[in-house]
């Protein structure tokens, strides 16, 4: 047997480990060397895979086996699987999150979800073939991969970023935003942290016309490039800073929807089954302040706009209490519903 082909076998048995064994599916020796001898002639004998296997174990590949004591003394080893880095019903949940994401474009959902039934073995079953009668949807950007690349890249190095920015017309296409001479619009922006929030991807950043924080969904950005000689504006410079250093976590619990406008103090009266909502909306940092068989008095920090927007979404078992400028803007928004329906 040349050696070429014999230097192969370790590969050949991590390879059959990975295809067709987990905790709940294991090869013994025989199983491998049958395995293997569809490749060699003349055969292998077992001797050859224990030692393989004891390579394989010596430069730490993550093999899992049973020894069994045998009569003359020696133990055998058998129940061979490969450790996995992930869990069954973890690749389920990410393979779920692809599944119901609506900015992963459809072509290069399938290739991810592939990859990630690539890291189980064959009996993994990911019930995910039903993806193959989904409509494959035009997306905003496929570049969006490009894009998230491209704004790592510029957070990591602290460096600006231009892009243009598209929103959908009644064309059903893409169109960036106009200036006020009528052409693209360049955005120069200050870049601090990508989050994922319902279901889209969102960029955090700092429009450098302005000295607070903005969102903009990444989307929607096209042309983007990094500004080699910019160097980014420290997010302690911002205002409201107070000159710390960005608090993610802290920011996500004010900015329930992504919507970027100035923090506030808001208590608002709900009905006592939407607690649970509340909680898992706006954390557990908001305070109950009254409860009643018929409603509950809820107070947090929020967003002044993202605030109107939960109260109009869950009208009216919302209602805004203070501040009186947010009670004003749901009071102008009745009337024009009102109006806009003949009331």
């Amino acid at each position: 047997m040349p050696n070429s082909k014999k230097k192969m076998i370790p590969s050949m048995i991590l390879e059959i480990l990975k295809r067709r064994t987990d905790e709940n599916h294991t090869l013994d020796q025989k199983d491998i060397l049958d395995e293997l001898n569809k490749s060699f002639d003349p055969p292998l004998d077992r001797k050859t895979v224990r030692r393989n296997i004891e390579y394989l174990l010596e430069i730490g590949c993550p093999i899992v086996y049973t020894e069994k004591p045998r009569s003359n003394g020696n133990d055998v080893w058998t129940d061979f699987y490969l450790a996995r880095d992930f869990t069954e019903p973890e690749l389920r949940l990410l393979i779920d999150g692809l599944l119901f994401s609506n900015h992963v474009p459809y072509k290069r959902c399938q290739d991810l979800i592939e990859k990630l039934e690539g890291l189980a073995s064959e009996h993994f079953k990911s019930h995910v073939k039903h993806i193959k009668t989904l409509p494959d949807p035009e997306v905003y950007n496929k570049q969006l991969f490009y894009t998230i690349q491209v704004l790592d890249e510029a957070i990591s190095q602290e460096r600006q970023v231009s892009f243009h920015y598209v929103n959908y017309g009644t064309d059903k296409k893409n169109h960036p935003k106009l200036d006020e001479n009528g052409k693209p619009k360049v955005y120069i922006i200050n870049p601090y942290q990508m989050v994922a929030k319902e279901g889209k991807y969102y960029l955090i950043c700092n429009n450098d016309d302005y000295s607070i924080l903005s969102n903009y969904r990444v989307d929607r950005i096209a042309d983007i490039r990094i500004l080699e000689d910019k160097k980014r504006k420290p997010f302690s410079k911002l205002k409201d800073a107070n000159g710390d250093r960005f608090n993610l976590s802290e920011y996500m619990k004010t900015h329930i929807k992504m919507y970027a406008s100035g923090d506030c103090h808001v208590r608002f009266k709900i009905t006592p089954a939407m607690v649970t909502d509340i909680i898992d909306i706006f954390g557990k940092d908001v305070r109950f302040e009254e409860e009643t068989d018929t409603y509950v008095i809820v107070s947090a920090q929020v967003t002044e706009n993202a605030m109107i927007q939960f109260a109009k979404s869950y009208s009216p078992d919302v209602v805004i209490l203070e501040p009186q400028r947010l009670v004003d803007a749901m009071k102008d928004w009745t009337k024009k519903v009102k109006k806009a329906y003949g009331g």
